[in-house]
């Protein structure tokens, strides 16, 4: 049930729109192609066992997460919610 001058159904179509989006960046983040030996972030070498397991990788995982946290801090809140805001 949607309020105010919204039609029915609007905040799961919204809800649905952030989740194909999040979707979608996850894919086109996603490494493809041939591995990197040695991290491009930091030269240290990528352990032949993540290069097996995710072909096209081209960070080592110290730098895969900083990159993770850094894209996570960078997403928004479609909605507008004021309190998901001020985090």
């Amino acid at each position: 049930m949607a309020g105010g001058w919204s039609r029915d159904g609007a905040v799961q179509d919204q809800i649905d729109d952030t989740v194909k989006d999040a979707v979608s960046g996850a894919r086109s983040r996603m490494p493809s192609g041939e591995s990197l030996e040695y991290c491009e972030e930091c030269e240290e070498e990528i352990p032949r066992r993540r290069r097996e397991a995710l072909p096209g990788v081209r960070t080592c995982v110290q730098c895969q997460s900083g990159r993770d946290e850094r894209l996570q801090h960078s997403a928004f809140n479609r909605r507008g919610s004021k309190d998901s805001q001020l985090r």
